[in-house]
């Protein structure tokens, strides 16, 4: 049968640091009041994400890779990653400051898989801010000197963002999400973190969560960083690209009107997220499928031909792809 564009179903993670901004995205009501993130893709082993549409709902993702194969993701993608999605797609909404954290890169020997992300702001109160990157070129001794004294945040980077803004953060940049932001965040496959700091912060039980700051100063980069902010100019009726790195390729696509992509020659799954509006996604098997501001939906690779038509007077789209 043909593939179709296709959505999942939200995976919901609770945080200490989570709140209620995430519920308005969810497609059931709920009374959680601590959601953290909702993972709108993963093949993760403990999220895998589950179809809610047409006539593979209820398949889990992996397991349409095992059957499609290059057909869902791309036959380069299948090759390299076999069943394995390689990128998770959250939603994050920071109700109190997350922890200061580092991720590392790949690391064969040690079977570690690195986490290089990037984030889009889908909704940020007013002053918002994220932390990035080094004020100055420091030593390891330096850093675990600061986290001992308290003085941490002096030695790192904090920069206000607004809807639309967007960073790129490798692997290894010291990094935090910050109260009042709401995220789009797309990663690597693995959800290895180092956390440096948590504010010393305890849960329900009266826990503090374990740090790993060997680790981080092991992984971390250690010189100086001017601004994580991506520069860049939306185009009206067009793509305009955000990142392009070797782990995903990021566009974002502005539209009043009908807009058509070609995917032929990708030979790769795309991830659209609606950040603004709603529109309708129609393929050149004559499907459509709706989608509106915090949705996710992946576009087979044998999907070509593409048309996006806005339904708002302006729709924009995240659009998530391996090149």
């Amino acid at each position: 049968m043909v593939l179709y564009p296709l959505k999942f179903k939200p995976i919901i993670k609770e945080k200490i640091w989570g709140g209620t901004h995430l519920n308005r995205y969810l497609p059931v009501s709920t009374d959680k009041t601590d959601i953290g993130e909702l993972w709108t893709l993963s093949s993760y082993p403990e999220a895998v994400s589950v179809v809610e549409n047409g006539y593979l709902r209820d398949n889990e993702l992996n397991e349409l890779i095992e059957v499609y194969m290059g057909d869902l993701v791309g036959d380069k993608v299948y090759d390299a990653f076999g069943t394995e999605f390689p990128l998770i797609i959250k939603l994050i909404d920071a109700n109190d400051d997350l922890s200061i954290q580092v991720h590392p890169s790949d690391d064969e020997q040690k079977g570690i898989s690195g986490k290089t992300e990037m984030w889009y702001v889908l909704n940020a109160e007013p002053n918002s801010s994220i932390l990035y990157g080094l004020t100055k070129d420091c030593t390891k001794e330096e850093i675990e000197q600061s986290i001992a004294s308290g003085t941490l945040l002096n030695v790192i980077n904090r920069i206000e963002v607004k809807p639309a803004d967007a960073v790129l953060i490798n692997s290894g940049m010291v990094h935090s999400l910050c109260k009042g932001t709401t995220v789009v965040e797309v990663q690597q496959c693995s959800d290895e973190t180092y956390r440096l700091y948590d504010y010393h912060r305890r849960d329900a039980q009266g826990n503090t969560r374990p740090l790993h700051i060997r680790q981080a100063l092991d992984v971390m980069t250690l010189s100086k960083v001017n601004d994580g902010l991506i520069g860049y100019e939306a185009k009206a009726n067009g793509a305009c690209n955000l990142v392009k790195c070797p782990f995903f390729t990021v566009n974002i696509l502005e539209m009043t009107e009908a807009i058509g992509r070609d995917y032929a020659p990708l030979d790769s799954f795309v991830v659209y997220v609606c950040v603004e509006g709603e529109g309708i996604i129609e393929t050149d098997e004559q499907q459509t499928t709706p989608i509106k501001k915090g949705e996710t939906v992946l576009i087979p690779a044998s999907l070509n031909d593409v048309v996006i038509r806005p339904l708002t007077s302006t729709c924009r789209l995240m659009e998530i792809y391996i090149e």
